[in-house]
């Protein structure tokens, strides 16, 4: 049988266009070690674990007439080099230059006549750093099947390189004819697909996607709040090609002592920190606000299945996450009254039985912070962008260093994708003590990114020194 993609895979690839390429990114830096690491060692490092990820020697083959969806086939000319790519900053490569850097590989679709996937190796950081960028598509990545590239080449001891001999062999590629009766089949066993096919092809795309959520289980489940249009404001827009990309570094203990103090989770605190950095950008803005006035973040999160008992690998539920809309109350003055107003949003996942602690997920290799992220990001995908006005993905990650072979990975920060009328995305990892923010934004819209970006760390800041 061919290994067909799913009907919320084939979305992302019916609804992406040059504007709004549906990959999602990170960005990892690390310590270039003494006996050094290169190019050439990342090449050999990826090529080693290559053979744990056989979706990432696949292309997407579609059937003639449209008359199913495309189907996974082995790329015959599967060139490594192609993918794995060296680029360099003008040394001493400053943190702003890379990040510009990041914006511009990321604005870039990828080749859909190949793999769906990159990783960029980045020479000439200051301090005798490296960097390493990656690029997977959402319809590669669903969290069973295959996890993100960033996952796999991380270890939690240095690692020393040694030759692996590749026996990998691609299969065969099907015919125009063994695709269009392999298609026909199933036609003929589905006959309701054959209209949906036709729709697709027909470039009714947002239609297909937006039917996808009502039919196909998986990634995007039911949403908690009544799915009312989001309020209106700078962050919904028609977005450009163009991306700005910028960081914020925090501390895990600054929220830890934000959670102990006030109460609330991690979490929670995080989201504050988000509301008071956005509510601080729309008054530089000129924008009017209220006591009421909010901005709704789409924030998908983890889940278990709840009679499964203890957390395990089995308790989770393969590669769902719940997605909560939760009104960010960016009119609101007070950091204290944000915290509760958000920590008492998001009571419904901790109080339904399915929560997932952040420690309990980084015992589930499966949800390391990047395939989280990519799942977070197909979720909103699903949905329709009428309904919040920017996604927020947080994951935990590991509190111990992580090596890429004999390399130590310092940061890392997430790179989540925009879809149509987004101009924003904000992915949030923790790692080794502290917690990293990437704010993806559109070039035109969101321009000032990197103000948005200081006055969240501003936003933390006010929240740490409140008192009751």
């Amino acid at each position: 049988m061919p290994d067909r993609l799913s009907a919320l895979d084939a979305s992302f690839l019916y609804v992406e266009d040059p504007a709004t390429p549906m990959h999602v990114g990170g960005v990892a830096i690390f310590e270039r070690p003494s006996q050094g690491f290169d190019y050439e060692d990342l090449l050999a490092l990826i090529g080693q674990r290559l053979i744990f990820l056989p979706r990432y020697r696949q292309r997407v083959a579609a059937v003639p007439g449209h008359l199913a969806r495309p189907v996974w086939v082995d790329d015959v000319d599967f060139d490594l080099n192609y993918h794995v790519r060296r680029s360099a900053l003008p040394a001493p490569g400053s943190d702003a230059q890379l990040f510009d850097l990041v914006a511009r590989l990321m604005s870039r679709p990828l080749d859909k006549d190949r793999p769906l996937w990159e990783a960029y190796f980045v020479e000439g950081l200051t301090g005798d750093r490296i960097a390493l960028v990656t690029k997977s598509h959402q319809a590669v990545v669903d969290g069973v099947g295959t996890i993100e590239l960033g996952q796999l080449i991380l270890d939690t001891t240095p690692q020393d390189l040694e030759p692996c001999a590749d026996t990998w062999a691609p299969r065969r590629q099907p015919s125009r004819s063994q695709l269009l009766l392999d298609a026909l089949s199933e036609t003929m066993q589905r006959p309701g697909e054959l209209v949906e096919n036709a729709r697709s092809a027909a470039q009714d795309a947002v239609a297909t996607a937006e039917k996808v959520v009502g039919t196909v289980g998986g990634v995007a489940s039911a949403l908690r709040t009544v799915a009312r249009p989001a309020p209106s404001g700078p962050l919904n827009v028609r977005v450009s090609g163009g991306r700005v990309f910028a960081v914020v570094r925090t501390s895990l203990e600054d929220y830890r002592r934000v959670r102990a103090q006030h109460g609330g989770t991690v979490n929670d605190a995080v989201l504050t920190a988000i509301t008071g950095g956005l509510r601080q950008w729309l008054l530089s803005r000129g924008a009017s606000l209220d006591g009421d006035s909010t901005i709704r973040a789409l924030v998908p999160l983890a889940v278990r299945d709840v009679d499964a008992g203890e957390y395990s690998s089995a308790s989770f539920i393969g590669n769902q996450v719940d997605s909560y809309l939760v009104d960010l109350p960016v009119g609101e003055p007070s950091p204290v009254l944000r915290l509760q107003h958000i920590g008492h949003a998001m009571a419904e996942h901790l109080d339904s039985g399915r929560s997932v602690a952040a420690r309990a997920l980084l015992r589930v290799g499966g949800f390391a912070p990047a395939t989280l992220h990519s799942l977070g990001a197909r979720a909103a995908g699903s949905f329709s962008g009428r309904i919040f006005n920017l996604l927020i993905t947080n994951s935990p990650g590991p509190q111990q260093p992580l090596y890429a072979g004999p390399a130590r990975m310092t940061e890392m920060f997430p790179v989540i994708p925009l879809v149509r009328n987004q101009a924003l995305a904000i992915g949030v990892t923790s790692y080794h003590g502290n917690v990293y923010f990437g704010l993806n934004g559109d070039r035109k819209a969101v321009s000032d990114v990197d103000l948005l970006a200081g006055m969240i760390e501003e936003s933390l800041e006010e929240l740490r020194g409140m008192h009751w």
